[in-house]
């Protein structure tokens, strides 16, 4: 059976496209909504030094999963205010991503409809060279009988669900 490569969900959220960016454009805040993200730590320069996030930007995302914890290395794609965040993830490992090779996009699109943003979260499986069988084993393994996409698009839903709670409760707050 042929692997599905790519998933994506979205939600409305009742705040501006530049806000919302400004939230998940930022990798070492997604830990805050993520079920697995543990936030991340920036190589290089940091962003308030390049007056935000850019393309080329270098973060390692720590990961956990039940009692298995990891760290990846990943390369911003786009960085379009209020519009377009994505990011690459091309190596992977324990303590330190050792291990180089092509493992996933996120991008994340943001689109002003009536009610606030239109958030849309995409994973794309970025392990091509992998054959469908090795990679459905491999899958199972990981994620506990389950394909990765179909792991990640419950991630997404509930990543996009917390992301929404966090900022229109601090929407709320900032009204009162």
């Amino acid at each position: 059976m042929p692997r599905t490569m790519s998933v994506s969900d979205s939600i409305v959220i009742n705040a501006d496209p530049m806000t919302v960016y400004e939230k998940v454009g930022d990798p070492t805040a997604m830990g805050r909504w993520s079920p697995e993200n543990r936030g991340a730590t920036v190589r290089g320069p940091i962003p308030g030094e390049r007056g935000g996030t850019y393309v080329g930007m270098v973060f390692e995302g720590h990961n956990k999963r039940g009692a298995f914890s990891w760290t990846t290395r990943c390369t911003v794609t786009a960085a379009d205010a209020g519009e377009r965040f994505a990011f690459r993830v091309h190596a992977i490992g324990v303590r330190r991503p050792r291990l180089p090779g092509a493992i996933a996009t996120w991008e994340y699109r943001f689109e002003p409809v009536e009610g606030g943003t239109r958030v849309t979260e995409t994973w794309t499986d970025d392990r091509r060279a992998w054959p469908d069988a090795l990679a459905h084993a491999f899958d199972r393994i990981a994620t506990r009988g389950h394909t990765f996409a179909d792991f990640q698009r419950r991630n997404i839903r509930t990543t996009l669900e917390r992301l929404k709670a966090a900022l229109e409760s601090d929407a709320e707050h900032v009204g009162h």
